[in-house]
């Protein structure tokens, strides 16, 4: 085979090559190395059975999807969140259809604005297991309001419990895991942790404040490479979590709006494990066209902040109309299916 041919044949592959990345790209539900690890990196069936894995907000949505796999993969479950009887109703579907037995799974009821109270908290699990070998600090709350109508006290409460709430629980539970020299921190983030979105400015600043604190947390544990740190970044997602928002009062919730255009929480949480599973540090997860704003925010942020300007109008229409804000992606990628 002469030169020419060699290198037709290697443009050849070239191109191919690129047009699977292109097609990978454009049908992708999270970043690249996360899908990579998903393909060829550590399985979470290898990896996690027999974890004590302690799991905040698991009475809804994403927590509980998340107890429910990780019992299908043998973890040891400690389920927390302030509804006891929802925790309870949890526990007994963990337990169904699986090799787990009672004490496997821990209900520790736990109000992450109680700070007081997480040291506790964290010796109840240690009585219990012994040890925690995964903390996922998945409670938190979301918004749904304009900045010019809400009352401060929205935001105080969001800091409380996203920011503060969170960081409280995981000092107690990092003094464990620096005595035994290894354990993995989880923090169920959001994209808004790396983007602004309109309707959502306390919660974009309390997963703002997560991703900035946890990323310098794991600066300062160098001295401990069995310790771990993975923030992930779940864009729109089948949950609870809007019904559940705080609008322009802490006492007011948004009127229910449909939530099945999103990702499901069971692919979610799929994701997710692959991630804890990798001890990958940062990973998003989202469909398509909402990965590729992430994207484009990253790499060319101006004109990331104008593209976003132009999705606000119609998210704050669909808000003031009674629709998922959200539903303005599913709008788009129905149009251009």
């Amino acid at each position: 085979m002469d030169v020419a041919s060699i290198l037709v044949l290697l443009g050849g592959c070239v191109v191919l090559y690129l047009t699977v990345q292109l097609i990978r790209f454009i049908r992708a539900d999270a970043d690249l190395a996360l899908l990579w690890a998903e393909l060829l990196g550590h399985k979470p069936e290898h990896q996690l059975p027999g974890k004590v894995v302690w799991v905040t907000g698991a009475s809804s949505g994403i927590g509980e999807e998340l107890a429910y796999q990780l019992a299908n993969l043998g973890a040891l479950l400690v389920l927390s969140a302030r509804r006891k009887n929802e925790l309870q109703r949890v526990k007994k579907k963990c337990l169904e259809n699986n090799h787990l037995q009672e004490n496997d799974v821990l209900v520790l009821p736990l109000d992450l604005c109680d700070t007081g109270s997480h040291e506790d908290a964290t010796k109840t699990v240690l009585q219990h297991f012994g040890r925690i070998d995964i903390l996922v600090n998945n409670s938190g709350r979301s918004q749904r309001s304009l900045f010019v109508d809400t009352d401060l006290a929205v935001y105080r409460a969001l800091m409380e419990l996203n920011y503060l709430g969170t960081i409280s629980l995981t000092k107690h539970v990092l003094h464990h895991m620096i005595e035994r020299k290894q354990g993995r921190i989880v923090i169920v983030n959001s994209v808004v942790g790396l983007v602004g979105a309109c309707l959502s400015s306390g919660y974009c600043a309390s997963k703002h404040a997560l991703l900035g604190f946890f990323n310098t947390v794991r600066s300062e544990l160098t001295d401990y490479p069995g310790i771990t740190i993975t923030n992930i970044c779940p864009g729109p997602v089948q949950s609870q979590i809007v019904d559940n928002a705080f609008t322009e009062q802490v006492d007011k919730t948004p009127a229910h709006t449909d939530q099945s255009h999103k990702m499901t929480t069971a692919r979610c949480v799929q994701l997710m494990l692959v991630s804890i599973a990798n001890d990958l540090y940062e990973t998003w997860i989202a469909e398509q066209p909402a990965l590729i704003v992430f994207y484009v925010w990253q790499y060319t942020p101006t004109w990331a902040i104008w593209l976003t300007n132009k999705v606000a109008k119609r998210r704050i229409q669909n808000f003031k109309s009674g629709m998922d804000a959200d539903s303005y992606f599913t709008q788009k990628k129905t149009k251009t299916s």
